[in-house]
């Protein structure tokens, strides 16, 4: 296919726009520490006079003389947070109150799941948005290019969630900040995408999926982009359900008339679809010419997939690591959360730059996680190879806040550590991006026993990466009935706690009715299932004064010795 119209300009634009940004950052990366103390004294001269500000002494810290006086000032007045600790001010600012956690009102809100039934509105202020989101994007897309020329010659499919879902109580919106920064990218740049903004507020998770893969597949796709490799598997197990269909709206440039599109997404969608009957005919030779049709015969030459590669998803890698073109380059997404996006791979493989001039980065050792009293490590003090927890700081109202992620320093970027992530900590599990807390889970199976009136003695999950999918393991109070009555009682059980999960964890519900998780299964325990596991740890050498057990975990060798407790 032909070069995209335009793409010469595409090109030396976001060469010039992202040269700017990668020279920021090498000016940062000469002298992190002194780079981490412009930006926290930028942020605490910003929020000084908000309520926040003021009762945290932020005025007061900015009188240090030096980094190292300030660093340390900053840990005295202000404690680490969570998002419970914020969620007061954050509802206030909800609710219309202006200067609480910083100047005025957030221009949006990100939510996403949080450790209580209610999800995090993650604050977005314009100050954080312009000079972080949208400064980073031109930097982002300029990476791609660094290591794949030819990237931005034709189109890009990117999947992204809706820019706008709904309104706070005072008015403000919430929704997708990817949505967001792919509605507000440059001019230059919005002729790259493939698909309409429209598809991705189309609500029928297979009906949206189908509109993006018929319009994809009609292109010559050089980008694909979307944060969570899973949701490669869903398209291409998409491809597979519904090829034939593609290949028949291609030809008569129509979008399939029994799918669930809401009427008026449909009208502006089909408006951009014209007969393509070559573009059909090439598909339909593919699929005589191969057993299976995959993203390498019907995109030849895309040039750069990025998708998280680090934490869990090696399992869903390895479901479509040969069906892509050997040529291709398959960046990692880089460390990027609602809360902040921390930095961006620079390198074209694996490893995060961090920002320290538009973040300021506290560190805990993970081997200093149970001190009741760790050392907060500055972004100049860690090490290569080394693992730590991480807090940020930003320009909108998240202040010394616990990611709840564990990191590995793999090498630095000047003088910039750079980083990959390993895993969620403190009770959380994310198999797919669905941020399942361990709290969450205990809720969802009280709130069964009261809603079933059924006792559980004692209860265990796992997570199966490798399936996908929840392992719940119960010993009931009446545990004397047949095996097989109790095999129902506990699949019943389930599928309520499954129930409350959704309702509790917006992000599982999402990857639940996306089928990325698969319906959790259940497992009968013997007897006193508890204390035999405890009396087989403590004989493998823990102490009894210090045993203790999550009850949500992705630990298989502890899995192992509960599978061995199931009822037979």
């Amino acid at each position: 296919m032909a070069k995209l119209k335009g793409s010469t300009k595409i090109k030396l634009a976001l060469g010039l726009v992202g040269k700017i940004q990668y020279n920021k950052v090498k000016k940062a990366s000469r002298n992190c520490k002194k780079s981490a103390e412009k930006t926290l004294r930028g942020i605490l001269e910003y929020a000084k006079d908000s309520e926040w500000g003021k009762s945290h002494n932020y005025a007061e810290i900015l009188k240090a003389k030096n980094a190292d006086e300030l660093f340390a000032l900053w840990q005295k007045n202000v404690p680490p947070t969570d998002y419970e600790d914020l969620r007061p001010m954050i509802e206030r600012h909800k609710n219309g109150e202006e200067n609480i956690l910083f100047p005025g009102k957030p221009m949006m809100y990100a939510t996403t799941s949080g450790t209580t039934k209610e999800p995090k509105w993650i604050p977005i202020t314009n100050e954080y948005y312009s000079n972080c989101y949208s400064k980073m994007t031109k930097l982002w897309l300029h990476s791609f290019q660094m290591h794949r020329p030819k990237v931005f010659e034709n189109k890009c499919t990117s999947i992204v969630g809706k820019a706008i879902e709904g309104n706070a109580p005072d008015g403000t919106v919430y929704g997708s900040v990817s949505g967001v920064t792919r509605r507000d990218c440059p001019e230059f740049i919005k002729g790259l995408y493939a698909e309409n903004n429209e598809v991705f507020a189309i609500k029928d998770y297979k009906a949206r999926y189908y509109t993006i893969m018929r319009t994809g597949i009609e292109q010559d796709v050089h980008l694909l982009v979307t944060a969570n490799p899973s949701t490669i598997v869903e398209m291409q197990n998409n491809v597979n359900e519904f090829f034939d269909s593609y290949v028949t709206d291609i030809e008569n440039g129509t979008l399939n008339k029994d799918l669930n599109i809401e009427p008026e997404i449909r009208a502006v969608i089909e408006a951009t679809y014209k007969p393509n009957p070559a573009r059909a005919a090439e598909l339909r030779a593919l699929k005589e010419k191969y057993p299976v049709i995959l993203p390498k015969h019907y995109w030849p030459n895309i040039q750069v997939l990025t998708t998280w590669k680090c934490g869990n998803t090696h399992v869903y890698m390895d479901k479509f690591k040969d069906s892509f073109p050997e040529h291709m380059n398959h960046q990692e997404f880089g460390y990027f959360a609602s809360e902040c996006r921390a930095g961006l791979v620079l390198n074209g493989q694996d490893d995060t730059v961090l920002f320290p001039h538009m973040h300021y980065f506290e560190f805990i050792s993970a081997d200093d996680l149970e001190n009741p009293n760790p050392k907060f490590l500055q972004l100049h003090e860690l090490e290569k190879g080394k693992r730590y927890s991480i807090f940020v700081t930003t320009y909108a109202g998240l202040y010394r806040y616990n990611m709840n992620d564990l990191v590995e320093v793999t090498g630095f970027f000047g003088k910039i550590p750079t980083i990959q992530f390993i895993q969620k900590i403190n009770g959380i599990i994310s198999m797919t991006g669905e941020k399942l807390h361990e709290k969450q889970f205990i809720e969802a199976v009280k709130e069964t026993q009261k809603d079933t009136g059924i006792e559980v003695r004692f209860f265990v999950g796992f997570a199966d990466i490798e399936n996908s999918v929840y392992k719940f393991y119960y010993e009931f109070a009446d545990n004397d009935k047949p095996l097989a009555e109790l095999q129902k009682q506990a699949d019943d059980f389930t599928k309520i706690v499954d129930k409350k999960l959704k309702e509790i964890n917006c992000e599982y519900e999402v990857k639940r009715d996306s089928l990325r998780l698969k319906d959790p299964l259940s497992y009968v325990m013997q007897k006193e299932s508890f204390e035999t596991y405890k009396a087989r740890c403590i004989d493998q050498g823990s102490r009894d004064g210090q045993f203790k057990l999550n009850l949500l975990m992705q630990d298989e060798k502890r899995h192992a010795m509960f599978k061995d407790l199931i009822k037979k």
